[in-house]
This record gives structure tokens, C-alpha cells and sequence, in this order.
């Protein structure tokens, strides 16, 4: 059961990337006209990096070697993009990166979605004994 349940968190911690992403593409389009303002994006970096040290122990030979360590918290990191200025107001909002982007959220959104309903119904199988 404990797999099952690193599935269901790993799942979890990519639909929390997801929801995270797409706050901030909204909030992205929604300062399209805002002087001076400057895009965030999201980095699923920081995301990775926690679904890999909560999963993966590792014994550390050589001071060189990577640190593997849990990290207690689940956020993702939010980043500005200050090299990027696409209006003469200095605003850093490409609304056509922001649109394609909302749409690869939402179709990982909508996987991570059917894969933990998969999940559930493997789970709800199971309990019924198998009919």
C-alpha cells in the first residue's frame, strides 16, 4: 500500500504545480496592460526536486556527492521574468506565450486528473473484491 500512496502524493504535488501555474498565467494575462509590469512564471524545478527527495535515499561516501534530503514543504517556486519587456511601457506580458502556456496546463492538469481517477478505481476495485 505504501507505493500506492507515494503515487497518490506524487500525483497531489503535480496537481498543486498545476493549480500554482495557472494562478499565475491569470494573473499573468490579467496585468497584460499594466505599466511596467513583469511576468512570473512558475519553475516545476522546485517541484521535481521535492518528489525526488521524499522517494529516493541515498548514502553520501564523498563530501562531492549530491545531498539528498526531505524537504518539508510542498510549494513551488515563483520566479519573475525581469529580461523580458515585449511593450514600450515595460511590461514583460507575451499574451500569446500566455495563452499556449494556459493550454499545456490544462492538458497536464486534465492527465494528472485522469490518472489519479484511475488510481481511485483500481483502489475502489480492490475493495469490492474485484466485481
Amino acid at each position: 500500500m505504501e507505493l500506492f500512496s507515494k503515487t497518490i502524493r506524487s500525483l497531489e504535488m503535480g496537481l498543486n504545480y498545476a493549480n500554482e501555474k495557472q494562478k499565475v498565467i491569470s494573473q499573468n494575462i490579467a496585468n497584460v496592460d499594466t505599466n511596467g509590469y513583469k511576468a512570473k512564471d512558475v519553475s516545476f524545478k522546485s517541484v521535481l526536486n521535492d518528489a525526488v527527495s521524499e522517494s529516493i535515499e541515498a548514502n553520501r561516501t564523498d563530501y562531492r556527492h549530491y545531498k539528498f534530503t526531505s524537504s518539508s514543504h510542498n510549494g513551488v517556486s515563483i520566479h519573475v521574468r525581469k529580461d523580458m519587456s515585449y511593450h514600450p511601457n515595460g511590461n514583460g506580458v507575451d499574451m500569446d506565450k500566455e495563452m499556449s502556456e494556459m493550454a499545456k496546463n490544462q492538458i497536464y492538469y486534465e492527465a494528472l486528473v485522469e490518472r489519479l481517477n484511475g488510481k481511485f478505481n483500481s483502489l475502489r476495485t480492490v475493495l469490492q473484491g474485484g466485481k
